[in-house]
């Protein structure tokens, strides 16, 4: 399909243990406003019959976004969307597929810089989550005993911090549809560096959630320094999940990215 300069097409990836349902609202405004919308499983999430334990490299992880990429025709640009962990599937994508992306939307998402290696900021996060605790969620390890994977199943308590500003209804929802996932951090620290020429090429752009208590506005702007970006914005009121809990103002903000 041949999109429109009116009409941009909009790529976007989920974080942790979520899914492409978790865009329900957003990708119906998108629509409304008459965007082209594709939401992804990545492996192991969502209604990927992949399960967690047969996924050992965050390659593989990420191979549902890669192959999309990878499927679009070359006049054909896309903005990225990465929620919270999905900003590093963004990330592969930029360094893969950077001519294909017009703008990468860091949406209170991992960010990552072309001078560490791409675990640098996930670990960083993984400290900070541990010292709070994981509260009530699952935690175990699965893979080759000389390199084990961790994977990590969110349940109620953390999952009504992360929505604090979302409805009692969605909380439910995400608890129910919640998948085990895994940060990767064995596979992205023997990872290569993202390149300038690729991943730093590419526009980005952060979204910081004013309310969100996983990934905080100080660790958020800490992240926008080490990695220089110079397109920031803002949403009040916003949670971790600022496609349910602010979809609107969150439609508003990606539309204005989208025609700078």
């Amino acid at each position: 399909m041949n999109v429109s300069k009116k009409e941009k097409h909009f790529v976007l990836v989920h974080g942790l243990g979520h899914g492409a349902w978790c865009w329900y609202k957003l990708t119906t405004l998108l629509k409304e406003q008459g965007h082209k919308v594709t939401a992804l499983d990545m492996a192991a999430s969502g209604v990927n019959l992949e399960k967690i334990e047969e996924i050992n490299t965050f390659e593989e992880y990420c191979k549902p976004l890669l192959d999309f990429m990878s499927s679009l025709p070359d006049f054909e640009k896309v903005v990225v969307v990465g929620h919270s962990l999905g900003g590093m599937n963004i990330a592969l994508a930029m360094e893969y597929f950077p001519l294909k992306i017009s703008a990468a939307v860091f949406l209170t998402a991992l960010m990552p810089d072309t001078i560490h290696q791409p675990s640098f900021v996930v670990d960083k996060l993984d400290k900070a989550l541990s010292e709070q605790g994981w509260l009530d969620s699952q935690i175990w390890t699965y893979g080759p005993q000389e390199e084990p994977s961790t994977a990590v199943l969110i349940n109620r308590q953390l999952m009504q911090i992360l929505y604090s500003h979302s409805l009692a209804q969605d909380v439910e929802l995400a608890v129910a549809l919640q998948r085990p996932g895994s940060l990767f951090l064995t596979s992205l620290a023997k990872a290569n560096n993202f390149s300038n020429s690729g991943y730093g090429s590419v526009r980005r752009v952060y979204i910081i959630c004013k309310k969100d208590q996983g990934i905080t506005e100080e660790f958020a702007r800490w992240m926008i320094t080490n990695s220089q970006v110079p397109e920031v914005k803002e949403i009040e009121d916003a949670d971790h999940a600022p496609m349910i809990s602010q979809p609107q103002k969150l439609c508003d903000c990606l539309i204005e990215i989208a025609h700078p």
